[in-house]
Formats: C-alpha cells, sequence, structure tokens
C-alpha cells in the first residue's frame, strides 16, 4: 500500500509538458534539453510526451539524399551549412554536438512517429527514452530514422511492447492513430517545437529554460482562481 501511495505522489508531483515535434527538428531536440533543464530551475519533475508532425509530409518513403534535398529546399548547399551551422552553435549551448556529415539522408519520418505512438502505450517515461534515442540517432549517429531496421532495433532496444517486428510498423490502427493526431494539430500547429503545459501553449520554439519555467509557473498560479465565470480546481 505504502508502494502505490508514493508512486501516486510521485506522479502527481510530475508536471507533463507536450511537445509536438519532428524526428528531424533540430530545434525539437533542443526543446527537449530546455525542457528538462527547466526542470531544475523549478526543482520538479516533467515528463515530456511527444506528438506527431510531419514536416516533409510528402517525403517518398524511402526518405531523399539530404544535400540534394536541402539544396533545392534552401536555395544552395551553402545556405543550407550556413543553417546547419547556426543550429550547431545553439545545440552547444545545451551539450549537443551535431553531426550534419554523417547525416546522408532526410527520411521520411511517419514510421518514427508510429514507434514513438507505441512507445507512448507503454508510458511517458519510455516514450520519452525513444524520443532521445531517435533524436540521438539521427543528429548525433547520422542514422536513417525512416529506415525500419534501425527503428525495429530502437524498439527492441526499449522494449516497446506492440513493435516487435518489421510489419509492425504498418499496423493500421498505430497508422490511423498517427494520421488522427496529425490533422488535430495541424489545425493550431505551424511549425515544430510546439510546447505546451496544462492545455496552454507555452512557446512556438525552442524557448530557454527560464522563459519556460516562467510561463509555467504563470499558468500554476492561475490554476484555482476564478475567472470568467468559471472556477478552476
Amino acid at each position: 500500500m505504502n508502494q502505490v501511495l508514493n508512486e501516486m505522489e510521485q506522479r502527481s508531483r510530475t508536471l507533463i509538458v507536450d511537445i509536438v515535434s519532428d524526428l528531424i527538428c533540430p530545434w525539437c531536440y533542443i526543446a527537449k534539453r530546455r525542457v528538462e533543464k527547466t526542470a531544475a530551475l523549478l526543482n520538479q519533475e516533467i515528463g515530456i510526451r511527444w506528438w506527431p508532425f510531419e514536416l516533409n509530409a510528402n517525403m517518398p518513403i524511402d526518405g531523399l539524399d539530404r544535400r540534394t534535398y536541402r539544396s533545392a529546399k534552401f536555395g544552395s548547399w551553402a545556405q543550407s551549412l550556413k543553417l546547419d551551422a547556426q543550429v550547431a552553435d545553439a545545440g552547444q549551448e545545451v551539450g549537443l554536438m551535431f553531426r550534419h556529415d554523417l547525416m546522408r539522408r532526410t527520411p521520411n519520418t511517419f514510421r518514427g512517429h508510429i514507434l514513438l505512438a507505441a512507445a507512448l502505450k507503454d508510458g511517458l517515461i519510455k516514450q520519452n527514452k525513444v524520443a532521445e534515442r531517435l533524436f540521438q540517432a539521427y543528429f548525433i549517429n547520422g542514422e536513417d530514422v525512416g529506415d525500419p531496421v534501425v527503428l525495429l532495433g530502437i524498439a527492441r532496444e526499449f522494449d516497446v511492447l506492440t513493435i516487435s517486428r518489421m510489419d509492425d510498423f504498418d499496423n493500421r490502427a498505430l497508422a490511423d492513430e498517427v494520421t488522427t493526431q496529425e490533422l488535430q494539430f495541424s489545425a493550431t500547429v505551424r511549425g515544430v517545437p510546439h510546447i505546451s503545459f496544462d492545455g496552454q501553449v507555452l512557446a512556438n520554439s525552442a524557448q530557454r529554460e527560464d522563459f519556460l519555467a516562467s510561463a509555467i509557473l504563470d499558468i500554476q498560479n492561475l490554476s484555482g482562481q476564478c475567472k470568467d465565470g468559471v472556477c478552476g480546481v
């Protein structure tokens, strides 16, 4: 009984921050680190819940050569390298060493989102570990996170219960779940990371931890107050 009560108390102390993201968004990885630093500022645990967004929804299933794709998207490879340098500098501020030189392909991320949706069924902690591993795979190791072989390896590494074989990435129920979530967010989200807490938007970018901490405190201070004819709990 005491153990159950302790676990319930622990969950009640954990703040849940929702992040709409894509696996190939470097600012989403930076946002993850900044949210983690926010927890230290608030002296509270923060659980991150990840939701799907595809920056390249029309990307071929096997992805594209990164240089070719980004040269076309940004006008030149030189401009792409300039943007990579900017995000690399921001990454170093939070302890991330982006290895753009290892990234050969821009992947289709839909299957990666299926893996994250499956991981969430096993709890926030597991989903967040899988998210970290996916970001690490792409931005640090240069792995193709659109490759089902890579994704299956990660699923097995963290024992994601509903992903045990390659065919599971074509699971219709999981695919429909991800598609439905993407459609829901498409009405309000125009870019990622999109960070929210308690149903309220904290930031539409990878804001620094002091900004996020202040925004969370503002939301918490409003709870329990009466506003617009409604009293919160």
